[in-house]
């Protein structure tokens, strides 16, 4: 049958051209017969007949079978079904996919395809110096930038912390989009709640929406409140941050005035914070630098001041217990995972956890100790470049743990939370935060000045990040996480 079997030379070619055809083709391979009248011979079931007044017929007939035996070789060898252009044979016939749409969340720069972000461990790889690319966008060209991450503002002068490419080993993180990200967004909301470093991707989002949408009409709203909301105008989108840096409601929850002493949470307490997030789109979540503390007292009842000062007559007017900061840790992210699991809108909103922002404050972890001093991050202007993951000290793994298995337990459930892992690209990045190079939200008390002319590297911050710089790549991999949930 027609388009079952590739089309071979000779008898089937023929065929295809009909069965008037294929009748001459078997006249003409019969054996020769003997001139006589009415004689017959048959040849595979077909019986050709011969007399003597049929024989110039039948010169002027084998004539004709053999220019068409002829224009059939002729039309097999050189027309395959291409349009008359010879092709080689092969065996076998590969067909490939079609290309993908020009705006796919994993094309590369360089006209390749990348994997989809869900089929890639993103979080493996290493840098790469890339000066070409890369910064994604210019400190000075974000209008929103804020002065805890802009080093350049503050005097730091080497600029190439900016210029590192993250690459994967196994795939191409897609280039961060504004506009396609903003398409996505548009009647959206998308939340980041957490800490400090939160705040800092959240930033490093503002800015790479902003900086390439310079026309559209944007606002930021909420100034030292604990909500802060960056509106697209055109888009009817924002991109938010909520102060929330134990989860759970705490004494630190206050977001400008939040250095306390002892560190307190109330159990099972998260409703308060998630009424201001609830109806987000897109909800990431991060906690950890404010749970390395010793230990962590874990309200019952009463007020967080009677859980900090001691009564005067010696009573007790809070009840509490003092736990170590792992278990308080796995009690809060219990109660978080137990309020998505009764409240999330499981059809729409996407959620993740950004893990564990590495700090980069003893240099003996990258460097021999010289005199026992330790510089930290102070005029660190290179990443570690050693082969294999490197793990600072005040990075502990038992609290990926804790998140990972309240995120396996969601799952099983039905709720799907994605962790982004940050922990180990960002390691390495001992070059990126800003050290001494930031705002000074308090003029410098008298000690202060005298340590840093003992020690330059005195007050140094090594735990948040310079933008441009690491959380861009943060936010790449979120955003390919979203584009690729969003097609599949």
């Amino acid at each position: 049958m027609a388009g079952s079997t590739p089309p071979r030379k000779g008898r089937s070619t023929a065929a295809a051209m009909g069965d008037g055809l294929e009748e001459a083709w078997l006249m003409a391979e019969a054996p020769a017969a003997k001139k006589s009248h009415a004689k017959a011979a048959e040849c595979g079931g077909v019986t050709v007949s011969f007399g003597l007044r049929g024989h110039f017929n039948s010169f002027v007939l084998l004539l004709l079978v053999l220019f068409a035996v002829f224009a059939v070789s002729i039309t097999t060898k050189h027309d395959d079904g291409n349009g008359g252009r010879e092709q080689p044979e092969t065996a076998t016939t590969t067909l490939m996919p079609p290309p993908p749409p020009a705006d796919y969340a994993g094309a590369r720069d360089d006209g390749g395809q990348a994997d989809v972000a869900g089929e890639c461990d993103m979080s493996s790889g290493r840098w790469v110096f890339d000066d070409v690319a890369y910064p994604l966008y210019k400190e000075s060209a974000c209008k929103f930038m804020s002065d805890q991450s802009a080093c350049g503002k503050f005097g730091r002068k080497d600029l190439k912390y900016q210029q590192w490419r993250w690459q994967p080993h196994g795939c191409d993180l897609p280039r961060f989009d504004s506009l396609k990200m903003l398409r996505w967004l548009r009647n959206k909301r998308l939340a980041f709640v957490g800490d400090s470093l939160n705040r800092n991707q959240w930033i490093s989002m503002v800015c790479l929406i902003d900086s390439a949408t310079p026309a559209l009409h944007k606002s930021m709203a909420g100034g030292n409140s604990s909500l802060v909301s960056f509106r697209i105008h055109e888009y009817n989108a924002s991109v938010d941050f909520y102060w929330s840096p134990l989860l759970l409601e705490s004494n630190a929850d206050h977001p400008v005035h939040h250095r306390v002493a002892d560190r307190v949470v109330r159990a099972g307490s998260i409703a308060k914070h998630a009424r201001t997030w609830a109806d987000a789109d897109v909800l990431v979540f991060n906690s950890y630098l404010w749970w390395r503390r010793p230990t962590i007292k874990v309200l019952r009842w009463g007020s967080f001041d009677a859980a900090t000062a001691a009564s005067e007559d010696g009573t007790h007017r809070a009840a509490y217990e003092v736990t170590d900061r792992l278990r308080a840790f796995e009690l809060a992210i219990r109660t978080w995972s137990e309020w998505l699991e009764l409240h999330v809108d499981r059809a729409r909103t996407k959620l993740f956890f950004t893990s564990m922002s590495p700090t980069h404050l003893y240099s003996d972890e990258w460097e021999s100790a010289v005199g026992g001093e330790n510089h930290q991050c102070y005029n660190e202007t290179e990443p570690i470049m050693a082969e294999g993951e490197h793990r600072g000290r005040d990075t502990d793994p038992a609290f990926a743990r804790a998140v990972e298995a309240e995120v396996a337990r969601l799952g099983a459930r039905g709720v799907a939370v994605r962790v982004l892992d940050v922990t180990r690209l960002s390691e390495h990045r001992k070059d990126a935060h800003p050290s001494v190079h930031r705002r000074q939200w308090s003029p410098p008390t008298a000690e202060e000045v005298e340590a840093k002319a003992r020690d330059p590297s005195s007050g140094a911050d090594c735990i948040h990040w310079c933008l441009p710089g690491v959380p861009d790549v943060w936010n790449q991999m979120l955003y390919a996480h979203i584009m690729s949930s969003s097609s599949s």
